[in-house]
């Protein structure tokens, strides 16, 4: 059992600090009023996905779900 606690621990470590690195590479949203008259309509661009933006939160998503994964399971079998 301590062995599947120092690999979920480690995962949380790496998910932690990808989580971390995407957050900080991701442009801030410093727009302001002007997406009320009409600036968000980028919003809804065709392939955003493909973007680096797009992959940075896609990464952003996936790991925030692997470091709560891990922490739940850390938190069970201690």
């Amino acid at each position: 059992m301590a062995v599947v606690t120092v690999l979920v621990t480690i995962l949380l470590v790496v998910s932690a600090c990808v989580l971390i690195g995407t957050v900080l590479l991701q442009p801030g949203e410093s727009s302001g009023l002007g997406t009320i008259a009409g600036g968000a309509e980028t919003f809804f661009g065709k392939n955003k996905s493909k973007t680096m933006e797009g992959k940075l939160a896609l990464a952003t998503k996936i790991s925030a779900g692997a470091f709560i994964v891990c922490a739940l399971v850390i938190a069970v079998l201690a």
